[in-house]
């Protein structure tokens, strides 16, 4: 149980923010900048945020070709625009609060690599560039075939090259080093290796719950609000919810002299993701080719998608390049019915911003803050 002075002085907070990712933390600043005078609570139930912020690829990206394509599939334009302009909106937000510098954000290309079957998506170059002229003002997209040869590409696979003029790459883990240095700075308590166990709404409060190793029970602690900010792992406290783990692999090579290209690449409907880091070679994807495995929150490596991944590196991505893999991860997403967030109130002190489909870089930030307006509606109310 809590001694008098940590029942004074560390048992109740203004807010709650489960989950020190990308979301979590960029809601708990939102809502200091918002309430200055209120103390914020950041619980993350692991040493460093658990799921996808320091686990992706670094991609600053809203879109490729053929994703928006298959994304049109299953939404209207309206819908789809609209979460054009909500990841461009997160990633404007992103650079504006932390700077580029700080996050080792750069613009050195974005492109994807077309296959044979994917060729006729290079007469809805100009749909697309109509569709989002209003949020990109300018064309998005553009052929680049000059440069497959150029960047070394295997030609059995890559029959054409569209280049991406709104995409970025950064640095994840400075990303996500700045988010929590200027969490600190403003005043904003972090506690890692907290894992909620339960909460409850009382009359005037919440009283969230929190595993304690040091003793047999739970530690307990109130809030005025709690926000939910755990992404794929939210339905072990929200079980109803809409939320679908994925999980992505990813390997990284060994320094590759003489690589031929920088910046990001995507290729089949976004599956796929590569970029040059550090003379280095950084490839995810391939949960498409197994997805009901790919449906869980275990971090272990799936060895035949790690395998697909080195002969994707060998056959398309640097064919007749020496390689060697240097390290090995696995990052876990959250999906449901849209690929939009979801971004609610449970109640008028619990609320919640997950299920980041995949982009959490670009929506993150964009999310928190619409999560932040839903708080400040309700309080108002």
């Amino acid at each position: 149980m809590f001694s008098y002075w940590e029942q004074e002085s560390f048992s109740h907070y203004h807010h709650i923010v489960i989950g020190a990712g990308i979301v979590g933390l960029s809601v708990a600043i939102e809502l200091k900048e918002r309430y200055p005078g209120e103390s914020v609570l950041v619980l993350e139930r692991g040493i460093l945020p658990t799921g996808a912020s320091t686990r992706n690829a670094g991609f600053a990206c809203m879109g490729s070709v053929t994703e928006l394509l298959d994304d049109l599939q299953y939404m209207g334009e309206d819908e789809v625009l609209r979460l054009f302009e909500w990841r461009k909106k997160g990633l404007e937000i992103l650079r504006e609060r932390l700077g580029d510098e700080a996050i080792g954000y750069a613009e050195n290309g974005s492109y994807e690599l077309i296959g044979e079957r994917e060729l006729d998506a290079l007469d809805k170059i100009e749909y697309l560039n109509q569709l989002l002229a209003y949020a990109t003002g300018k064309p998005a997209f553009r052929l680049a075939n000059e440069k497959i040869g150029e960047f070394g590409f295997g030609p059995d696979y890559t029959k054409a090259l569209i280049e991406n003029t709104c995409e970025g790459e950064l640095h994840s883990g400075m990303m996500m080093r700045a988010l929590t240095d200027l969490a600190i700075r403003k005043g904003i308590e972090i506690k890692t290796g907290a894992e909620v166990s339960g909460y409850e709404e009382t009359g005037k409060h919440v009283v969230v719950m929190v595993k304690d190793n040091f003793s047999s029970g739970d530690r307990s602690f109130k809030c005025d609000t709690l926000t939910f900010c755990t992404n794929a792992f939210t339905k072990q406290l929200l079980p109803d919810v809409d939320v679908v783990p994925g999980r992505g692999q990813v390997l990284i090579t060994h320094p590759i002299p003489g690589l031929k290209f920088e910046g990001i690449y995507h290729f089949d409907k976004g599956y796929y993701y590569f970029r040059e880091i550090n003379g280095r070679i950084l490839l995810g994807g391939g949960r498409n080719l197994d997805f009901e495995t790919a449906r869980t929150t275990s971090f272990d490596l799936n060895k035949m998608i790690q395998i697909d991944l080195e002969q994707k590196l060998a056959d398309i991505i640097i064919p007749g390049v020496n390689f060697e893999v240097a390290n090995r991860w696995t990052g876990i997403m959250a999906f449901g019915a849209t690929k939009f967030p979801i971004v609610k109130s449970f109640s008028g002190r619990v609320f919640g911003a997950f299920r980041m489909g995949g982009m959490g870089v670009a929506l993150g930030s964009n999310t928190a803050k619409q999560l932040v307006e839903l708080v400040v509606m309700s309080r108002k109310s």
